[in-house]
C-alpha cells in the first residue's frame, strides 16, 4: 500500500474488462486515499475491492452498486466507512489474515468485513474470541429485552388459563414486574430467615420440652412456626411448578431441586412419625427423623434465589474450576509431602503424636491452611522446622489462585451490571423509535391532507413549518445516483 499519486485512469465508457496485473484502483475511505494493484486484489475475487477492477465497464449503475461515490475527474472511488477498520481489513490481501486493532468494536468490525465482502475465516483466532464474547453479550441483551417485552405484552389470542398462568409466573418469579410481586419476594425471603432461625433455636436445650417418653423435642411453638414456613414453601413451589412454561426444565433446575430438598424432609419425617412406628422399631424411626431434620439446612440455599450477590459468587466459582483445581492440587501435594516428612522426623521422639502417615494428613491439612488446632504438633527440632516450612508453603499455595478467582467475580459482576444497563437503554431506544414512527405517521397524514386540497394560506404555512428544516441535500443534482443515506455505516 502507498499513498496515491497522480494516476491516469481510463474513462468510464472505455473497455476495462481485460484483466492484467498492472491494473490500479484508487479508493478513498473516510478521507484516506490508497492505491491497490490488481495482482493483489485478484487473489480474492469475491471481495468488494476486487470487484471494483471490472466495474468501470458496467457504467455508473455498476460503479454505484459497489461504492458510495465516484469522481470521474480524479478517478477515485469513495467509501463512507471507518478508515481504521479498513486498514486492518486490507491486510488480508498482503498477509492472508486479519487482526483487529485494540479499541475497535468487534461487532462493528464484523459489519465492516461483511461490507467489504471478506470472509470471517480470515480473522485471527484471538480476534474471533473477542467477537464471540461480544455476540454472547448481545444475545444476552436481546434475551433480557425479549423477556421484558413478553412480560409487558398481552396476547389476546391466548386462553384465559394461559394468561393467568403467565401472570402467576411473573408474580412469583419476577419481583421487578410489580409492587405486589416485590412484596411476595420479601415475604419469601423472611420465611427463609425465620425457618433457618427456628431450626437453630430449636436445638437449644433450655427451649426444648420433654415428650411422653422423656426425650427432649422442639418446643410446640417453634414446631408450629416451622409448619407454617413449610406450608408457605410448599404453596410457593406448587404454584411456580403449575405456572412454569417449561415444567421439565423447572424440575431439573438446581435451585428448584434445593427447594424440594428443603421441603421434602418435613413430609417424610411426618410420615415416619405417624406410620413408621408400625413398620419398624421406634428407635430406628427416631434416628431416621433426626437425619431428615438435618437436611433442613438445605433451605438456607434458597436465599440465592433472592440474592444477586450469591448468584454472582456461584457463577464466579463455576468459572474458576481450573484455579480451584490448581489450589487443591498444590495442597494435596504439600499435604502428602509434609505429612510423610513429619511422621519420619517425629519417630525418634518417645511421646510422638504422629502414629502413622494417614493420621499425619490431618496435621498437614490444619497446618497448611493456617488453622492449627493444636491437637497434633511436632516435638522435635526437625519436626518444628518441617512445620514452619509447611506453614509458609500453605500460605503461598492458597494465595496464588485467589487473584484469578476474584477477577472472575468482579468481571462477572460488572458484566451483569452492564447488561442490565444495556437492556434498559435498548428498551428506551425502542420507545423512542416507536414515538418517532408515530410522529412520522402523523406527518404523513398531514401531507395527505395537504395533497387533498387544503388551500387555506394559514393552514399551509403551519403545515410547512411542521416539516423538518434539517434536511440537507448532500449531493448535487448531477450526482443523483446515490445519497449518503445509503451508507451502511
Amino acid at each position: 500500500i502507498r499513498m496515491a499519486g497522480d494516476f491516469r485512469f481510463p474513462d468510464v465508457d472505455t473497455d476495462v474488462a481485460e484483466k492484467n496485473e498492472e491494473t490500479e484502483i484508487v479508493v478513498n475511505v473516510g478521507g484516506v486515499r490508497q492505491v491497490f494493484y490488481g495482482d493483489n486484489l485478484n487473489q480474492y475475487p469475491e471481495t468488494r475491492l476486487a470487484e471494483l477492477i471490472n466495474c468501470l465497464s458496467g457504467g455508473y449503475d455498476s460503479i454505484f452498486s459497489l461504492c458510495d461515490d465516484y469522481d470521474p475527474g480524479k478517478r477515485e472511488f469513495y467509501f463512507d466507512r471507518d478508515p481504521d477498520a479498513f486498514k486492518c481489513i486490507i491486510d488480508v490481501y498482503y498477509f492472508g489474515e486479519i487482526h483487529m486493532k485494540k479499541g475497535i468494536c468487534p461487532i462493528c468490525f464484523k459489519n465492516e468485513m461483511e461490507f467489504w465482502k471478506v470472509d470471517l475465516k480470515f480473522l485471527d483466532d484471538c480476534c474471533k474470541t473477542h467477537l464471540s464474547e461480544k455476540k454472547e453479550e448481545l444475545e444476552e441483551i436481546a434475551r433480557r429485552v425479549q423477556l421484558i417485552l413478553d412480560d409487558l405484552g398481552v396476547d389476546a389470542s391466548e386462553s384465559r388459563w394461559k394468561r393467568c398462568q403467565k401472570y402467576i409466573w411473573k408474580f412469583l418469579e419476577k419481583p421487578e414486574s410489580s409492587y405486589p410481586a416485590r412484596v411476595i419476594a420479601v415475604l419469601s425471603f423472611l420465611f427463609i430467615l425465620i425457618s433457618s432461625v427456628v431450626m437453630c433455636v430449636g436445638t437449644i436445650p433450655d427451649l426444648q420440652v420433654l415428650d411422653a417418653d422423656g426425650n427432649r423435642v422442639e418446643h410446640p411453638t417453634l414446631d408450629s412456626i416451622e409448619t407454617a414456613c413449610i406450608g408457605w414453601f410448599t404453596m410457593e413451589y406448587v404454584l411456580r411448578l403449575i405456572s412454569s412454561p417449561n415444567k421439565l426444565h423447572f424440575a431439573l433446575s438446581f435451585m428448584n431441586i434445593v427447594d424440594v430438598l428443603a421441603i421434602l424432609p418435613f413430609y417424610v419425617s411426618l410420615t415416619l412419625t405417624h406410620l413408621g412406628a408400625k413398620l419398624m422399631e421406634l428407635s430406628n424411626v427416631q434416628q431416621a427423623v433426626q437425619a431428615l431434620r438435618i437436611m433442613r439446612i438445605a433451605r438456607i440455599f434458597k436465599l440465592a434465589r433472592h440474592s444477586s450477590g450469591l448468584q454472582t459468587l456461584t457463577y464466579a466459582l463455576k468459572r474458576s474450576f481450573k484455579e480451584l483445581g490448581l489450589l487443591l492440587m498444590y495442597l494435596a501435594v504439600g499435604i502428602f509431602v509434609f505429612s510423610a516428612l513429619g511422621y519420619t522426623m517425629e519417630q525418634s521422639h518417645p511421646e510422638t503424636l504422629f502414629k502413622s502417615i494417614p493420621q499425619s494428613f490431618w496435621w498437614a491439612i490444619i497446618t497448611m491452611t493456617t488453622v492449627g488446632y493444636g491437637d497434633i504438633y511436632p516435638k522435635t527440632t526437625l519436626g518444628k522446622l518441617n512445620a514452619a516450612i509447611s506453614f509458609l508453603c500453605g500460605v503461598i499455595a492458597i494465595a496464588l489462585p485467589i487473584h484469578p478467582i476474584i477477577n472472575n467475580f468482579v468481571r462477572y459482576y460488572n458484566k451483569q451490571r452492564v447488561l442490565e444497563t444495556a437492556a434498559k437503554h435498548e428498551l428506551e431506544l425502542m420507545e423512542l423509535n416507536s414515538a418517532e414512527w408515530k410522529a412520522a405517521s402523523s406527518k404523513s397524514e398531514l401531507e395527505d391532507l395537504e395533497r387533498e386540497g387544503k388551500e387555506d394560506p394559514f393552514y399551509s404555512s403551519q403545515l410547512k413549518v411542521s416539516h423538518s428544516d434539517t434536511f440537507i441535500h448532500l449531493l448535487s443534482e448531477e450526482k443523483h445516483y446515490r445519497t449518503r443515506l445509503q451508507s451502511c455505516k
